[in-house]
């Protein structure tokens, strides 16, 4: 979802009549504050914005409250009532209790106050609502930036975007290559590992989760089955908990396993997974190569290309009913398919690493039909044509 749609989304939802938490979560540094605070100014009301992650906030129960109560007073004060933003919401301890308390409260007295929470662990949101906040809430869910919105805030070409991924807080500093790594390494990277999910979630191995990552990043477009994995991790624990760890990873909008189709039922855990990163930065920050050795290394920029691909149909399709997911039967594969219902579209990437003969598009055609056999690359669409086209046009 792009940002002018989630700020559409958002400034809808919160002139309609009917009452309902507005949640909006995704990956650090995807634009959902500039988002928040661009709606607190187009909305005709008065508006309180807190974040959590404030030292003052002290992160607690109380905090919260007084927070809701602020905004309450100004909801007292104009006719149309106000609107309350929580950013950060997951810091706060047993915040999903306290808000169900509150807007209970509100919902008995009337009070014409509104409420927008906003998080950077999307998992642990989701996990809060879910459990507390039933029927009280809509989520909005904010990706990284598609090629199409990095082109139109910054002018990059496709290779800028293929290397540098979609950090546009980063955007400044790529002319200083050691600059801009220790930004996405420390400000990025070890701030969403350390932040958002080994403070905030029970892990028995940290040592093991960044690992795992370090694992997804270095082999990002390969299916790599679990027990693979383990033969490559020192004190890897079991499967049970590496398909745990990748969950938390994803869920913090880093590195995803997408599962392997096989019909109009995806295998979930019994499958190995394709690993995926969600913003190609995530690889080149960790390799020494400059973007003009990168693009002369064909193999290695093939796979920054189908990573680029793979990141956008998954952040594109992200909060959707679309799924995403990769075929394999021996030696014939295919690179990505899409699925609505039973609607399904066969995408294969053309890069460097790949043979002219597409036999496992060919096969997969045979065995289940797909509504659109698309080759990306090559003689096929455009890398920057499919970049700029939402997944679920191909569906359609």
């Amino acid at each position: 979802m792009k940002r002018q749609t989630i700020h559409d989304t958002l400034l809808r939802r919160l002139k309609e009549p009917r009452r309902f938490l507005q949640v909006l979560t995704g990956p650090r540094q995807v634009g959902k504050t500039t988002v928040v605070r661009q709606v607190m100014t187009a909305l005709k009301y008065p508006a309180h914005y807190a974040a959590a992650d404030d030292p003052a906030a002290q992160g607690d129960l109380t905090w919260l409250r007084q927070q809701w109560d602020l905004a309450r007073l100004l909801a007292g004060q104009h006719q149309a009532g106000a609107l309350l933003v929580l950013d950060e919401i997951q810091k706060v301890p047993d915040w999903a209790t306290m808000v169900k308390l509150l807007w209970d409260e509100d919902t008995r007295q009337k009070t014409p106050l509104r409420v927008v929470l906003s998080g950077s662990s999307p998992l642990l949101v989701h996990k809060g609502v879910t459990e507390s906040l039933a029927g009280r809430f809509e989520t909005v869910t904010a990706p990284h930036w598609s090629f199409v919105e990095m082109k139109k805030a910054f002018g990059w070409s496709l290779a800028q975007y293929i290397y540098y991924g979609a950090y546009p807080g980063a955007v400044g500093l790529i002319n200083e290559p050691e600059r801009w790594r220790r930004y996405v390494l420390d400000s990025l990277i070890e701030t969403t590992v350390a932040r958002d999910i080994l403070m905030l979630t029970r892990v028995d191995k940290p040592a093991l989760l960044r690992r795992l990552f370090q694992l997804g990043c270095a082999y990002s477009g390969q299916i790599l089955s679990y027990q693979k994995m383990l033969g490559q991790l020192v004190d890897a624990g079991n499967t049970v908990t590496l398909a745990h760890y990748l969950d938390l990873l994803q869920g913090a909008g880093m590195l995803a396993g997408l599962p392997k189709y096989t019909g109009h039922q995806i295998r979930q855990r019994g499958s190995s997974p394709k690993l995926q990163a969600l913003n190609t930065a995530i690889i080149t920050v960790s390799d020494p190569r400059s973007p003009d050795e990168a693009r002369r290394d064909g193999d290695y920029w093939g796979r920054l290309t189908e990573s680029a691909v793979g990141a956008h149909l998954f952040n594109s399709t992200l909060g959707s009913d679309i799924k995403i997911s990769y075929w394999r039967e021996r030696d014939l594969e295919v690179d990505f398919v899409l699925q609505r219902g039973r609607v399904s579209v066969a995408i294969e990437v053309k890069s460097g690493r790949r043979k002219a003969a597409l036999p496992g598009m060919t096969a997969f055609a045979k065995l289940f039909k797909p509504k659109r056999q698309l080759l990306v690359g090559a003689q096929g669409i455009g890398i920057g044509e499919f970049l700029s086209t939402p997944a679920d046009y191909w569906l359609q």
